[in-house]
């Protein structure tokens, strides 16, 4: 027995009643009376009220002398108020919208730019605008709100107010509000959408996920009524209709469970007689049709450009496969719409009596021959899977195959998903093409049902894993640990490492223990260093970093391999009146005072030393605490007088002092 679920919240919504009431106590008390434009988008509604008398009037010039105007229940822009100045006037604005209205009017008065999240052609939009007294947009997809975003960037971002169409998407508005805080930063946001539209697709949503087929019940002009379409066919097949005409009796009976649900601008009454109208159809013929009788419909059936119907292999040639569909026309698959994948042999991956799923794509009747697609039936279940993908917001991986105006594309399932160039990354991207034949993992942030697109985010993932990284970080750091990380910008004042997700920073003065001018005298962006925690600010989420190591500190080396009264060799750096500054090791110098420059006193050091002379000297004193160290050259040179005293001849003695003691060796002769 076929089971049929209806809404609870399916037909007029407050507003819709309100105007539609106004406008037939109108009718019904005998004023001669318009509406500017349809009092709704429900052509069943206009046209009974045209039958009470009360015609719709698309412009301010089509309305006569004495007629009262009934402002449609979307709302007109204040220049419409303007031009009805004498008129008599009656409003049916839904409250919901008169909202909006003074929304956009205080926020322009306040120098804002107003943006509105809504069908621009749609009249409750048009209406919207008209009560902006500044510059305003209009967007539907998240690449028009990026674009628009970017550009008023580049005007010193200005500020900004969001608001939406009351019928706009919830789940789309969601998104929005989500990604808004990454593309501008002065942006005030209001939540306009109609509570009933939210209540109203939440509950389309959670019948369609338990039916098979799904009615929805509303003017095709409606645009909450095609939302309310486009969300239950993400979950199973679904119909638009207006009236009970329009009713598929073979699609009724062909489905266990059939939901209904019907847009705010739908009266009750054709909703019951949709309703009455099914169960007509269920009793009258459900227990009647056999599975054979069913069938003979099915093969009977028309097959018509988009449908989606499944085939039995029956040759597999090389430049086409032939499959039977249950119909008339013989079914042809052109190797051009088997698949998008080059390396995809479909000679050897389909085979004779394979059951596949097509889409059709031309009906020739004449010829008796009928066009399909397996390549896009394959999108189209591809496209299934993005929608849960982005209902469950979960992680895809895809290949970037293409770069165009505003972004990248990203195949997989068989779509290709448009990446706008601020979602590539988390990280300003200067050529796109070196994205191009990579692996990337990505989010789905949009949908479009009615183009069958989507679009995705790289930089979402990236900031998530990010976001992990950090809170992690944040849990386990403490001074002195030790990372590894790679330099990402250099400054004047020294290099940022990025540690995993944070960054910290390495003043200048850590980056060596010599004086250096540049943190480019030691690190280069890319490079991957060692470095430890010097200081931590939680508050302020600020981390200092050390990357002096202290075995390399020149003041411990000196300890370890220098002691006072060696003599060591030095160069001359720096010159004063009152000495000289000589460097022992690379970041210890010594100071040499004139008085030990020499052994005689010197008016001037620049007299005796020049900067970069390399002399000895001896280390006279050595203060750890003060870090200072006192030379002498005057003491090398008075230690070597002494050696060069006893090295020297010696003088020739008078004979007479020595001659004594020569006297009486053999073969010695004294003149």
């Amino acid at each position: 027995m076929t089971k049929i679920t209806v809404a609870k919240s399916a037909g007029f919504c407050f507003g819709v009643a309100r105007a539609v009431d106004k406008a037939f106590d109108l009718a019904d008390s005998g004023v001669n009376a318009v509406t500017l434009g349809p009092i709704i988008h429900n052509p069943q509604i206009v046209k009974r009220l045209e039958q009470k008398g009360i015609r719709s009037v698309a412009s301010v010039d089509d309305i006569e002398n004495g007629q009262t105007v009934i402002i449609r229940s979307h709302g007109v822009p204040l220049s419409v108020y303007d031009a009805l100045n004498g008129k008599e006037v009656v409003d049916c604005t839904c409250p919901f919208v008169l909202k909006i209205h003074r929304i956009v009017a205080e926020q322009s008065a306040l120098g804002r730019v107003i943006l509105i999240a809504g069908n621009k052609e749609h009249p409750e939009v048009q209406g919207i605008k008209g009560h902006c007294g500044g510059p305003v947009f209009t967007f539907e997809t998240l690449e028009e709100l990026t674009e628009i975003l970017d550009n008023l960037k580049q005007n010193r971002e200005k500020p900004v107010a969001i608001v939406a169409q009351t019928t706009f998407n919830q789940e789309l508005w969601r998104n929005f509000q989500q990604n808004i805080e990454n593309l501008y930063t002065n942006v005030s946001i209001f939540d306009t959408i109609c509570s009933a539209t939210s209540c109203r697709q939440q509950e389309a949503v959670e019948i369609a996920q338990k039916s098979d087929y799904m009615v929805v019940i509303g003017g095709k002009d409606s645009s909450n009524t095609r939302k309310l379409f486009q969300i239950c066919s993400r979950y199973c097949e679904t119909v638009l209709i207006e009236t009970k005409s329009e009713l598929d009796k073979l699609q009724i009976l062909r489905h266990n469970s059939i939901g209904v649900t019907a847009g705010a601008s739908t009266p009750a009454d054709i909703i019951k007689e949709v309703l009455n109208t099914m169960s007509e159809i269920i009793k009258d013929q459900g227990e009647e049709l056999d599975f054979a009788e069913l069938l003979e419909q099915s093969l009977n059936e028309k097959l018509y450009t988009g449908k989606r119907v499944k085939g039995i292999v029956t040759t597999v040639a090389p430049n086409e496969i032939h499959v039977d569909v249950g119909a008339k026309q013989a079914g042809i698959v052109p190797a051009s719409e088997i698949s998008d994948d080059p390396n995809y042999d479909f000679a050897t991956e389909i085979k004779k009596g394979d059951e596949i799923e097509l889409v059709v794509m031309k009906v020739n009747d004449q010829e008796g021959i009928v066009t399909l697609s397996k390549k896009r039936c394959d999108a189209e279940a591809g496209f299934d899977e993005i929608c849960k993908a982005y209902e469950d917001q979960a992680v895809l991986t895809g290949v970037v195959t293409d770069v165009v105006k505003g972004g990248v594309l990203v195949l997989t399932n068989n779509i290709k998903i448009f990446v706008p160039s601020s979602m590539t990354s988390d990280r300003r991207v200067e050529d796109l093409n070196t994205l191009l034949k990579k692996e990337v993992q990505f989010k789905v942030i949009e949908i479009n049902d009615r183009r069958r697109r989507a679009v995705g985010s790289i930089k979402a993932v990236l900031m998530e894993a990010k976001k992990a990284k950090q809170e992690e970080f944040w849990a386990n750091v403490e001074i002195g640990k030790v990372y590894h990380g790679e330099v990402k910008s250099i400054t004047s004042y020294g290099a940022f490492v990025d540690l995993g997700g944070v960054d910290g920073m390495i003043h200048i003065t850590e980056l060596s223990w010599t004086r250096i001018k540049s943190p480019e005298e030691v690190v280069h962006v890319g490079d991957n260093v060692e470095v430890y925690i010097k200081d931590i600010d939680t508050e302020k989420k600020k981390i200092s970093l050390g990357y002096k190591k202290s075995e390399d500190n020149p003041w411990e080396i000196f300890k370890r391999d220098y002691a006072i009264d060696m003599v060591v060799p030095v160069k001359i750096v720096s010159i004063t009146t009152f000495g000289a500054f000589a460097q022992i090791i690379p970041g210890v110098d010594g100071l040499i005072h004139i008085s030990q420059i020499a052994n005689q006193h010197i008016a001037k050091v620049a007299d005796v030393l020049t900067v970069g002379d390399m002399v000895n000297a001896k280390i006279i004193d050595i203060d750890f605490d003060k870090k200072k160290v006192s030379l002498s050259i005057r003491a090398t040179l008075e230690e070597e007088a002494p050696a060069a005293e006893e090295e020297a001849p010696a003088e020739e003695e008078p004979i007479s002092d020595y001659a004594a003691d020569l006297e009486g060796i053999e073969g010695v002769t004294i003149e």
